[in-house]
């Protein structure tokens, strides 16, 4: 199973609040997240299941050869041991909830 990313739909802009509650309702553990714009992170993988839901600015996530933007509202679902690699593209830092899902959930 690879990454998975659900596109924001609704008008509304997201609300940090709603949406970790909706995470932690899920099962994760969740923490919120600032990178400023250019922050990249090489490629690693996490033992849990990991989400990221992107509030403000946009992340790119890249995946063996595929490429993931995410804007405010996307979100991807990455299961445990999945490599990937972060960027955060133009001149905005990014904000974002990190969710993480014990193994056992």
């Amino acid at each position: 199973m690879g990454i998975r990313v659900e596109r924001w739909k609704q008008r509304e802009v997201p609300d940090a609040r709603e949406l970790r509650r909706r995470m932690e309702i899920e099962g994760y553990s969740v923490f919120e997240w600032r990178d400023s714009a250019g922050t990249t992170y090489g490629p690693h993988a996490h033992a849990s299941d990991q989400s990221h839901w992107i509030i403000e600015g946009a992340l790119e996530l890249r995946v063996g050869r595929e490429l993931y933007t995410l804007g405010p509202g996307d979100r991807d679902f990455l299961p445990a041991c999945t490599e990937h690699s972060a960027f955060v593209p133009g001149n905005t830092a990014a904000l974002y909830l990190i969710g993480a899902k014990d193994p056992g959930h």
